[in-house]
């Protein structure tokens, strides 16, 4: 077996500190949406010069921390069970939902007016796709509203989930309260 080559050693090495790079980014974006590149090189363990190899600009950066949170987020939230009664399972839904959102939301603070709004909105797809289907379920069951439309429904529970990860890092809603209140609140929006 043939030793790896220098070029792939360097594929590896960058793989590596491009990991690094977004899982910096991940974490600090998340606490502090304005912390700048050389906060998150610094936290990465790299140099500015390597951060810059890989992501030219910050939006660069945001974007990919936005994509690797949503990535994971999906992965999380496409292993929930959602059959059955639509009631049950949109509170297991918002209820696994809420820590992503919490972290989101704070990312979604660190790309807004970095990236454009089609491009947050086309990351949002599939959130916003399983969102939708479900609230359709719930109301082909007889379940959930139908006087409006189910569009609107979808934004207003992501605007309830937002507001509610705002809420918690304005000191106004405690953590361990919120995945109730949004699921309440939600419940009680699409019961109307």
């Amino acid at each position: 077996m043939a030793a790896p080559s220098a070029g792939s050693r360097r594929r590896a090495d960058a793989e590596r500190n491009i990991a690094r790079i977004v899982s910096a980014a991940r974490a600090l974006l998340s606490s502090d949406p304005n912390a700048t590149t050389d906060d998150i090189a610094r936290f990465a363990g790299i140099g500015r010069m390597t951060l810059y190899g890989h992501f030219r600009t910050r939006a660069d950066l945001v974007e990919a921390a936005l994509v690797d949170a949503l990535r994971a987020g999906d992965e999380t939230l496409s292993s929930i069970d959602l059959t059955g009664d639509a009631r049950q399972a949109m509170t297991r839904l918002l209820v696994s939902s809420w820590e992503l959102v919490a972290e989101s939301a704070a990312l979604m603070t660190a790309a807004d007016g970095v990236l454009p709004a089609g491009r947050l909105r086309e990351l949002h797809a599939e959130p916003v796709r399983r969102m939708a289907e479900l609230i359709g379920r719930g109301q082909n069951q007889g379940a959930f509203r139908t006087d409006l439309p189910t569009g609107w429904l979808v934004s207003v529970v992501h605007y309830i989930l937002h507001g509610a990860a705002d809420e918690v890092r304005a000191g106004r809603l405690p953590s361990q309260d919120a995945a109730d209140v949004v699921t309440k609140s939600v419940q009680s929006l699409l019961t109307g």
